[in-house]
């Protein structure tokens, strides 16, 4: 049991690092490890998920306005269709059994894994001059925000690429912004699945103290390591999870 802890704790410091390095990504793996290798329950696991992924990225978002490059009103503009839909999607979560709810979750990573790996962001304060539709970003919200509801994730991998290209930013702030974004839609879908009970409060804790570490390490080295590499390894290893995911799902109901 030991050894399941000492590496949920390492995998949660992971998760972590990531937010601080590139806004997101890391949360995605959060719901394997607290299922697999803490023990959680599938259900729980996403109430979990919703409170560390969402204490993480709020610590992440005050560092980044400490620099300057958190945009407060796009982030409140995007987060604007992106709670409602977390809330709403939340109770959605019932009605899915842990295998399909469990399925789902890594079937999302395979996509966003591939798209992590196709998809090339630079490091440059680069910003997008053309017009976009404020629709699309209330939109872009709604989608990101109904994913976090339902399934537990972050959804800083969508949050990203939907601020540069939707709400004229750079990659720079979007990346600081799209921690608030994710902050505050994990609050919302947090608000729905209270009522729901089985919270592990301690296990929680502990979890978000280490991925808050982890936060701290990834904010201070993503000034001397390349986010387009740490994406690159980062897909393969939520790939290799998803993979594992499915097989461990497979081999119960053959079980």
């Amino acid at each position: 049991m030991e050894i399941y802890l000492i590496v949920g704790l390492i995998l949660s410091a992971l998760i972590g690092i990531s937010l601080g390095l590139i806004g997101g990504g890391g949360s995605i793996i959060i719901i394997p490890v607290l299922v697999y290798i803490l023990g959680v329950e599938a259900h729980h696991a996403v109430d979990m998920s919703l409170t560390i992924v969402g204490v993480t990225s709020l610590i992440g978002a005050a560092l980044h306005n400490q620099r300057g490059t958190v945009k407060l009103k796009t982030g409140v503009f995007f987060s604007a269709t992106g709670t409602l839909s977390a809330y709403f999607g939340s109770r959605l979560t019932c009605l899915l059994s842990p295998a399909a709810l469990l399925l789902s979750i890594a079937a999302l990573m395979i996509v966003i894994a591939v798209l992590m790996l196709i998809k090339r962001h630079d490091n440059r304060d680069v910003i997008i001059h053309h017009g976009r539709s404020k629709f699309k970003a209330l939109l872009a919200g709604l989608i990101v925000g109904l994913l976090t509801g339902i399934l537990g994730i972050g959804g800083g991998f969508l949050v990203v690429p939907a601020l540069v290209l939707f709400c004229d930013i750079s990659m720079k702030d979007a990346v600081g912004t799209s921690l608030l974004i994710v902050a505050i839609d994990c609050c919302a879908g947090l608000l729905g699945h209270l009522r729901y009970g089985g919270f592990d409060l301690r296990v929680t804790m502990f979890v978000t103290m280490v991925a808050i570490d982890g936060m701290l390490i990834g904010a201070t080295l993503s000034h001397h390591v390349s986010p387009a590499n740490l994406k690159k390894w980062f897909a393969v290893f939520v790939i290799v999870v998803a993979v594992f995911f499915i097989a461990k799902n497979y081999t119960v109901h053959l079980g």
